[in-house]
């Protein structure tokens, strides 16, 4: 394969390190300073991806198969795991022994909650679908820190299949508001996870309390995690800790709730489900959300093949846009008479415009010629 040196275009990636430094002001700077990071991911990124142009040009495959074998872009990820562990366990020495107000300490657990679901479960996504055993081990020390691990499980092994249908715990109804989905979502998820471990298990001819059993070594790991804390720091720091888990979760199954929105696939009439199509995700090439969450906003390319790294995910033609971005989107989510009126309309103007795409269709790219 041949070997690419970094382009200029290439750093735009290291954008996603503010993330970790905004959290680290956030927890150093008191005051107003501690709501930085919701500040910026619920107010700032969301206005300036509403004012910038979107970006949806794609890249020769060339390009695209010189970037999927740079180091840059892995390390970009690798070095989220020592960054996430430092600002948690930052957070926790602060909420501890700092005395600071409460005011000041919520807005310190907001921000490294977001931390939990941007730099942690995001990245944990990206790697989780990686087939290095090594890079697997690190989705799921991140997912540790938002005592989420089961989302690997669910998320490969189910979401992937089942998406856009009325069996997956992860798409969100039409008219379903986020409340009633982040429910669905968190405990269907949970518990579908125990389900899907122990028939690989039957399958194997071995117990569902064997050790084998990924969700019972989740559940050991998570548990010794906060014991770990309790010993460390202190009962109140677990609580606050949970706390923080909780955003982060939130977070993702919020950006869970936007991704496929009211999208389905069609069944024949045996009961199949069609084939995953570009139209079963809501997309966006909003350049800021695209950058800040690795590239996640071109959506219906990573269902195409989740295995496709996030610096080569391409901007899909005749899949449906979001008008607002997924940060933005994140935040209206929040107002469900805001979300259906804006996206009854996005979903109806979407449906007539489908209505006139060959249904053999896959996935069709428009891939520019080098400059």
């Amino acid at each position: 394969m041949t070997k690419r040196g970094l382009q200029w275009s290439d750093m735009k990636y290291l954008m996603v390190l503010s993330i970790p430094f905004a959290v680290f002001s956030s927890l150093y700077i008191d005051g107003i300073g501690s709501y930085m990071v919701p500040i910026m991911n619920f107010v700032g990124i969301p206005l300036l991806d509403y004012l910038f142009p979107e970006i949806g040009k794609n890249e020769t495959e060339q390009v695209y198969n010189e970037k999927k074998v740079h180091p840059f872009f892995d390390w970009l990820l690798y070095i989220n795991v020592p960054l996430q562990y430092a600002l948690l366990f930052y957070t926790f020495y602060i909420l501890t022994y700092s005395g600071l107000p409460l005011w000041i300490l919520i807005g310190k657990v907001m921000s490294m909650g977001i931390c939990c679901a941007v730099l942690g479960i995001n990245t944990a996504h990206e790697l989780g679908h990686r087939k290095n055993k090594t890079e697997r081990f690190l989705a799921k020390a991140l997912l540790l820190s938002s005592m989420y691990m089961h989302f690997i499980i669910t998320h490969n092994r189910w979401h992937h299949h089942y998406v856009a249908t009325p069996l997956d715990p992860a798409t969100a109804k039409r008219r379903e508001t986020v409340f009633h989905f982040l429910f669905r979502s968190i405990f269907g998820n949970y518990f579908l996870a125990w389900r899907l471990e122990q028939e690989r298990l039957r399958k194997q001819g071995l117990s569902a309390f064997s050790f084998r059993n990924e969700m019972l070594r989740f559940t050991l790991i998570q548990t010794a995690f906060l014991l770990l804390i309790y010993f460390i720091f202190d009962l109140q720091c677990v609580f606050w800790f949970i706390l923080m888990a909780g955003i982060g979760i939130t977070v993702l199954e919020t950006i869970n709730y936007v991704e496929h929105y009211g999208l389905s696939r069609q069944q024949d009439a045996t009961g199949k489900f069609e084939k995953v199509r570009p139209w079963h995700s809501w997309n966006s090439d909003h350049i800021l959300g695209r950058i800040m969450l690795l590239e996640l906003t071109r959506h219906s390319d990573h269902h195409y093949k989740a295995s496709r790294k996030y610096q080569t995910l391409r901007s899909v033609t005749n899949s449906p846009q979001l008008i607002l971005g997924y940060p933005g989107s994140l935040v209206v989510a929040w107002l469900p008479p805001l979300w259906f009126k804006i996206m009854d309309k996005q979903l109806k103007d979407w449906e007539a415009q489908a209505d006139g795409i060959n249904q053999d269709y896959q996935f069709d790219y428009t891939i520019e010629e080098a400059e």
